[in-house]
């Protein structure tokens, strides 16, 4: 059921100077779940007095994060140090199953530790792991994100954050990185600002993590975004007032930034803040330039004697939803913003009896319609983006089963027609729903067995965005539009040389 929605690779946090770091990172992956429901890892750091050395200890595993440090003494025992860094993941199928991959990943070399959590992706993968293989080069993952550690290591320049500025003026694509070191936490972006990352503070902590509800869970305010390709050095330096060291990385010639506009509309969570602005506040703006487009008297062609119902397909598309209605209302249509469909939280496995169709099951297990609501009304649907369409239509059928007028499906996004390469795992061109019936609405509409399906275009969705975040900077919509911002190397997917 949920690779019927895109999905993110990871969320990274990391704080710096805090005597419970392991705890409040934790937390901050906690909040950060969303962005990753297969792994989660920990590496904090501490001064071993018994052998006289700094030391990396490292707890991660397959799972949630509440499994995965369901003991306590994990993060008050094992996690022992004053900074730590974290990582929650999400992979294509097939890395799914090497342990190896979990990261952050955690090394020695000859400058001491490091520890890395990437969000992202890097489009020159291939040639570097090439170059790699070809000089002897052992790798003990499929991540490219291990790419970054062996540039580190390899490094001529004498001093360590040096050799971190080297391997990362080597890399291109999309990333944001938490980086520990033994006395130091590093967090970069990008110099596109593909994916977003902020920094926050709490008392004489400094923290770095994807979404400011990584900052939130824990009382930490939020002090800034980190700029696109910017580099930020947090040591002891700046454990009290002073501003972390920042350094700066090239952008490639020709390039400008590409925010990642699938953020705004799927990806963060409607409480956090990124890019400069607030989630919740884009989200109800798209789906009021939804209403602009696609108003509800001509999207309706019944008159029932009841108002239209708008509903949405929870949770993400639930504010995208309210903006609809209410935007359709200040425009004189009579309509009216209903819970038409019940999620359930507590899905957990599902064990399918023999005869079952798997998906469908899933899909039950967790959406419910309510049928009082929907019965005999003209039902229209929110949803913010479909990808291969099976789950938004096996949702149709059980929701047809409560005897709507007529069901018309609004979207507010525009047919995802082209893969991601950036940092989302989008299934191959043939396999999105928009692409098997030839961008033909009528007849994505007909396969989804509704009355109706209405797009956001791509000129009114970056019109929405930036009515909202009214900034200078340029955003990525290449799955919509087929542009690619950045060249890209290669197109296969993150954990390209997975052996399955």
């Amino acid at each position: 059921m949920s690779s019927d929605k895109p999905k993110d690779y990871c969320g990274i946090f990391g704080i710096y100077n805090h005597p419970e770091a392991s705890l409040m990172t934790y937390y901050g992956l906690h909040a950060l779940q969303h962005r990753g429901q297969e792994s989660a890892g920990i590496v904090s750091s501490v001064y071993d007095e018994s052998r006289k050395m700094n030391i990396m200890p490292m707890h991660k595993d397959f799972g949630l994060v509440l499994n995965v440090y369901d003991d306590k003494k994990i993060l008050t025992d094992k996690l022992r140090g004053d900074h730590a860094i974290g990582h929650n993941r999400y992979s294509t199928s097939g890395s799914s199953r090497n342990p190896a991959n979990i990261q952050p990943f955690r090394v020695h070399y000859r400058k001491g530790n490091l520890g890395l959590g990437h969000n992202g992706n890097l489009t020159n993968a291939r040639s570097l792991r090439e170059r790699f293989i070809n000089e002897g080069v052992l790798f003990q993952s499929t991540s490219d994100s291990e790419l970054i550690l062996h540039l580190i290591s390899h490094s001529k320049e004498t001093s360590q954050i040096d050799q971190i500025m080297d391997a990362l003026n080597q890399i291109e694509g999309a990333y944001c990185l938490v980086i520990q070191t033994d006395d130091a936490l590093i967090a970069v972006r990008d110099p596109n600002g593909f994916r977003p990352l902020c920094l926050g503070r709490l008392g004489d902590a400094w923290i770095a993590a994807s979404e400011t509800c990584a900052l939130d869970i824990i009382g930490a305010d939020y002090v800034r975004d980190v700029e696109p390709g910017e580099v930020v050095i947090i040591n002891q330096n700046t454990r009290a007032d002073g501003q972390p060291e920042s350094r700066n990385l090239k952008r490639q010639q020709g390039t400008n930034t590409a925010a990642c506009v699938f953020e705004f509309i799927y990806f963060s969570r409607p409480d956090s803040r990124i890019f400069g602005e607030n989630v919740d506040k884009v989200r109800r703006k798209i789906g009021k330039f939804l209403a602009r487009e696609h108003p509800v008297e001509k999207v309706v062609s019944k008159n029932t004697g009841m108002k239209p119902i708008v509903i949405s397909v929870p949770d993400s598309s639930n504010t995208a939803a309210l903006g609809y209605a209410s935007e359709s209302q200040k425009l004189g249509y009579d309509c009216k913003y209903e819970i038409g469909l019940i999620r359930n939280h507590y899905v957990g496995r599902t064990f399918i009896s023999p005869g079952q169709e798997s998906r469908q099951m899933k899909v039950r297990t967790k959406f419910n319609p309510v049928k009082g609501v929907l019965e005999g009304r003209a039902v229209l649907i929110v949803d913010d983006s479909i990808v291969r369409g099976t789950t938004s239509r096996m949702l149709i059928e059980m929701i047809r089963k409560c005897d709507p007028a007529e069901i018309h499906f609004l979207v507010s996004s525009p047919p995802i027609i082209e893969p991601c390469f950036y940092g989302m795992d989008f299934p191959s061109p043939e396999e999105l729903i928009a692409n098997r019936y030839d961008r033909d609405i009528n007849k994505i509409a007909a396969a989804l067995g509704v009355d109706s399906l209405h797009y956001l275009s791509p000129e009114g969705l970056l019109s929405a965005v930036r009515e909202a975040n009214p900034s200078n900077q340029h955003y990525c919509n290449a799955c919509f539009t087929g542009n690619y911002p950045v060249k890209v190397e290669t197109q296969s997917s993150k954990e390209a040389n997975e052996l399955v």
